[in-house]
């Protein structure tokens, strides 16, 4: 029984995975995504490059993932910084650097599933009537993440939409798909019922 569950996993991620486009780089910003700088020595081995892919990247993420937008803050650059950091720190990413001065923050988050290390960098910049925070997550291996930069960027938005006052992503979240249906227990018969 416990087999059969822990091989329904991979299954249900292979069926997820055949819908989802094949990159691993996703940001808020695909015009100018934030770049890393304290991440770059760990990456060095690294076989997906720390370097943005540009518009073949860009539009696989507009396509797939509409919702992915700028977060646009009505709060100076110092409390957004401060609010972006908690959010980094309350999904346990391991914080690798921070400056407040320049308004980037770089962390590495553990995929909880396979344990693969991927890496995002937050970048925060004055905007009009407060500031806009842009994050970026990159996997370190794969041609594709199932999905999962794409969650992490939306968890990050929800957080740091609640922990600033009048957060808000430029453009509403789009659905999302449902979960897959819990496993299915075997029906209790006479040959095991005593079990």
């Amino acid at each position: 029984m416990l087999a059969t569950s822990a091989a329904a996993v991979p299954v249900v991620l292979l069926l997820q995975a055949r819908a989802l486009p094949l990159i691993n780089d996703i940001t808020t910003d695909t015009a100018n995504p934030p770049a890393f700088v304290a991440i770059l020595p760990l990456r060095a081995a690294a076989p997906v490059p720390a370097g943005y892919a540009g518009e073949t990247a860009a539009s696989a993420q507009r396509a797939a993932y509409p919702d992915i937008v700028p977060i646009v803050v009505a709060k100076a650059p110092g409390v957004a910084f401060d609010a972006a950091l908690t959010a980094a720190r309350s999904l346990g990413w391991t914080i690798v650097a921070t400056d407040a001065d320049s308004g980037r923050i770089e962390a590495t988050a553990t995929t909880s599933w396979f344990g693969f290390s991927d890496d995002v960098v937050i970048r925060i910049v004055p905007a009009q009537g407060g500031s806009r925070i842009d994050i970026r997550s990159v996997s370190r291996v794969g041609k594709g993440d199932l999905g999962a930069n794409a969650m992490r960027v939306r968890a990050f938005t929800a957080i740091v939409a609640g922990k600033a006052s009048g957060a808000s992503p430029t453009h509403p979240p789009a659905p999302r798909p449902p979960a897959p249906p819990p496993p299915r227990r075997p029906p209790r018969g006479p040959a095991n019922a005593n079990s």
